[in-house]
């Protein structure tokens, strides 16, 4: 399956999942017309998805994003994932597939061809639970997710001197009246500057499941909008142990920023960790985007050849690590 990017620098938007149940899915037809489609709404644009049965030169189901308004001059892309469910709950979801990023303009305007599932699939022992032999149905999952240019949705500036005051408060813990204790280590804070957080505290509170470095890089980011191990890493210190460390504590933070309602902070992560996903990496990267619901950083991971190399060659693991990532983000 190619999930090749028509641009590597998106941002996410909106996401909508509907659920579309597809009857008679087995015709004897030899034609592509629409067999079945369904409007849905997402980021203020009307959008289709229409379900092709194409029987040449094997039969196969076929999903297809198109596009129904006027994108104007901002740029629109989106992409289409489905995975295939059983209506009564008994069965995990299939492993989802995600259709190529396409830009989208004008009316009418559709992604390439996203195949569910062939006939031959449809016999298979794993795949038998999602079909429904009697009715000739099949209910798959639908998510649309629009992308915009991330100059449309750039990071919040905050103000240099505020930034540079509270952090020299926290600094020099002039007045400080609350006290964290992680990992043994004690982090004095100010309550009023937690308030606005929503972080309100009594006088000693302890953070368990949580280091303290993740917790401190936190805590500087409460007080000043910044996390500078993030932002220092440059494109050519990739490979080096600075960007290592700077990716592990991107990992960590994008779980406490979760836990907290960061959600800018939650943002800086997952930017940070699409930086730098690679063959290494794709495995943890995706379980992290698949548990915390960041779809961004799933789809990047996605388009990686290390997630390539998982679905051709280790589907078994694939399929087990999203399960289980999916087990984790219900608790």
């Amino acid at each position: 399956m190619d999930l090749t990017l028509t641009s590597t620098h998106l941002s996410y938007v909106a996401r909508s999942t509907h659920l579309l149940n597809i009857s008679n899915y087995i015709l004897p037809s030899t034609d592509s017309k629409v067999h079945c489609k369904s409007s849905v709404e997402v980021d203020g644009f009307e959008w289709e998805i229409r379900v092709y049965p194409i029987c040449s030169p094997h039969y196969q189901l076929e999903l297809q994003l198109v596009f129904l308004g006027e994108a104007g001059a901002d740029k629109l892309t989106a992409a289409l994932s489905c995975r295939m469910v059983d209506p009564s709950g008994r069965f995990e979801p299939s492993a989802e597939k995600t259709s190529e990023t396409t830009s989208f303009k004008h009316p009418s305007d559709s992604s390439q061809p996203l195949v569910i599932v062939s006939i031959f699939e449809a016999i298979d022992l794993p795949y038998r639970p999602y079909f429904d032999d009697g009715n000739e149905s099949l209910t798959v999952e639908c998510t649309v997710t629009v992308f915009r240019d991330p100059e449309a949705i750039s990071s919040v500036p905050c103000s240099n001197n505020l930034q540079l005051h509270l952090g020299e408060l926290l600094a020099s813990q002039a007045g400080a009246d609350v006290t964290f204790t992680v990992s043994g280590e004690s982090f004095p804070a100010h309550k009023n500057v937690l308030a606005s957080r929503e972080e309100k505290s009594s006088g000693r509170v302890e953070i368990k499941e949580m280091e303290a470095p993740v917790f401190g890089a936190m805590l500087r980011f409460i007080y000043t909008d910044v996390v500078p191990e993030l932002d220092d890493v440059k494109p050519a210190e990739a490979a080096t142990a600075t960007a290592t460390t700077a990716t592990t504590l991107a990992q960590h933070l994008l779980v406490a920023a979760d836990r907290y309602g960061l959600d800018r902070l939650k943002v800086m992560c997952e930017r940070r960790l699409a930086f730098a996903v690679d063959a290494g990496s794709v495995a943890a990267t995706l379980a992290i985007a698949e548990q915390h619901g960041c779809a961004r950083l799933k789809l990047k991971a996605k388009c990686t050849d290390g997630f390539k190399d998982l679905e051709v060659n280790h589907p078994a693991l694939l399929t087990e690590l999203l399960v289980a990532a999916h087990g984790r983000k219900k608790d």
